[in-house]
């Protein structure tokens, strides 16, 4: 008998919710996106610039005297 694998589902403070993988996304059209990694790092910030995987975008705003800066300015 072989032992059914339990996705799991992680919800990180300041980044992506990462999905243990194979997973299907559905997406708000209705569209599938498949992704066969072993985890899977999903967008929660709408910074990504390929959604609805995170590309880390979420590490340029930092956070300083209750504001949201972006560490891309000088």
């Amino acid at each position: 008998m072989v032992a059914e694998r339990v996705p799991q589902v992680v919800i990180t403070d300041d980044g992506p919710l990462l999905v243990s993988g194979p997973v299907d996304v559905v997406l708000p059209d209705g569209r599938r996106v498949r992704s066969d990694r072993p985890v899977s790092a999903l967008c929660t910030c709408k910074r990504s610039r390929r959604p609805p995987f995170c590309d880390t975008s979420h590490r340029r705003k930092v956070r300083g005297g209750g504001e949201e800066e972006d560490r891309a300015q000088p």
